[in-house]
């Protein structure tokens, strides 16, 4: 998955997705340059269809530019086209969430609050205990 956008000075960004175990994100890019941010999440095996979205940053250099809302935006649409359940334990998505949730869900979103097993999930990743 790759998605072309704009930031706030009209910059063309891409999205893309790198899937890795067990931990994996969304990257943004200028175009043809190094990765400037990105969202991390896990997607919990035997779980079903959720994706745990847990971190969200960008490089300071580029702050003020609308860049984690642009990964959040090209993350969730990924998630309605993958057809998981989004659970967002990142303050940036469930802010996002809090503010559009029932625009994600008109388009075919589904997302859920998380719980203490969603938070051992990640941490078990990040320790890579997962």
């Amino acid at each position: 998955m790759i998605t072309t956008l704009k930031d706030k000075r009209g910059a063309t960004m891409t999205v893309e997705l790198e899937i890795d175990d067990p931990v994996s994100s969304y990257r943004v890019r200028p175009e043809g340059e190094r990765a400037v941010g990105r969202a991390d999440f896990v997607d919990p095996p035997g779980t079903g269809r959720d994706r745990i979205f847990f971190h969200t940053e960008v490089d300071d250099e580029f702050g003020g530019r609308g860049l984690a809302g642009l990964l959040v935006r090209a993350a969730l649409d990924d998630s309605i086209r993958s057809k998981v359940t989004v659970v967002p334990v990142c303050p940036v998505f469930a802010r996002y969430l809090t503010a559009h949730g029932s625009e994600f869900t008109a388009r075919g979103g589904v997302f859920r609050r998380p719980t203490p097993a969603d938070i051992a999930v990640v941490t078990r990743a990040v320790r890579g205990q997962a």
